[in-house]
């Protein structure tokens, strides 16, 4: 089996031929992988020092697939747009574009709800493929925690309050 995909690839590579390769990615690829792998959407990258923006940094060692999930939010906490970057086959692709479309205009809190469940469902990922629903639910949640963080150091120096960290420091001079 492994040999007929190697010598479609091969053969659509020599050939240029694009048929050759739809044929192998849609025989084991369910169609909203293939779609959200050739056509990612909101592949990108937000400022992180944006105090609106939440950074998940995720990565799966078994495997190498890295995914960097990033949401901006208004003052509500709504989420207004998201982006991603992901070093990883087609299904982590496909699980990271899927995931920055469906968080869009839902609040942060309902955002972290995502189960790996629902976007492995949508994508009909095999077994072996789990993982890669897993890093983008655990992007999501990551995003939203960076977010937290920063808008509680936010309104910890507002309010004239060293964060921990910066208590430490000056406990320590």
């Amino acid at each position: 089996m492994l040999a007929l995909v190697n010598s479609s690839l091969h053969a659509a590579k020599r050939t240029g031929a694009r048929a050759a390769y739809n044929v192998v990615s849609q025989k084991f690829y369910h169609k909203n992988v293939v779609d959200h792998f050739e056509k990612p959407r909101n592949v990108g990258s937000f400022d992180k020092l944006d105090a609106n923006v939440g950074t998940g940094l995720v990565g799966a060692p078994a495997c190498g697939d890295v995914m960097k999930l990033q949401i901006r939010v208004d003052d509500d906490g709504n989420i207004v747009d998201s982006c991603f970057k992901t070093f990883g086959c087609g299904s982590a692709i496909a699980s990271s574009s899927v995931v920055t479309e469906w968080v869009k205009g839902q609040h942060m809190d309902q955002a972290v709800t995502i189960k790996n469940s629902e976007i492995a469902k949508h994508l009909n990922l095999p077994p072996v493929k789990l993982h890669c629903s897993m890093l983008a639910e655990d992007a999501i949640k990551a995003a939203v925690k960076d977010l937290k963080m920063k808008r509680s150091a936010s309104l910890l120096g507002a309010a004239g309050v060293a964060a921990p960290a910066e208590q430490a420091t000056t406990a320590a001079m």
